[in-house]
């Protein structure tokens, strides 16, 4: 029963990982682009842990706390270069 259910919700955050890059390709402005990289990342995430699970491992949890970290810090220096221009004063 995991395993279906691992499939089903792998399956989905796929999709929702193409329609966010859908988004960022398309986006009309760039807060919209900014705010699906942030999505994608979040996704990724996501799917990272659900491998994890399926496969029974623990490296992919290891990977998917450094992908949180480095989201967080590329989605803050984005919006501060957007807001002033540079991103360390």
């Amino acid at each position: 029963m995991l395993d279906i259910a691992l499939k089903i919700s792998i399956t989905l955050v796929l999709m929702s990982i193409l329609l966010n890059a859908y988004r960022l390709t398309v986006g009309p402005d760039m807060p919209d682009r900014i705010l699906a990289l942030d999505t994608m990342y979040v996704n990724s995430i996501a799917l990272i842990v659900l491998m994890g699970l399926w496969l029974n491992t623990k490296t992919y949890f290891e990977a998917a706390l450094l992908i949180a970290m480095l989201g967080f810090i590329s989605t803050v220096a984005v919006c501060k270069y957007i807001l002033r221009g540079d991103i360390i004063e």
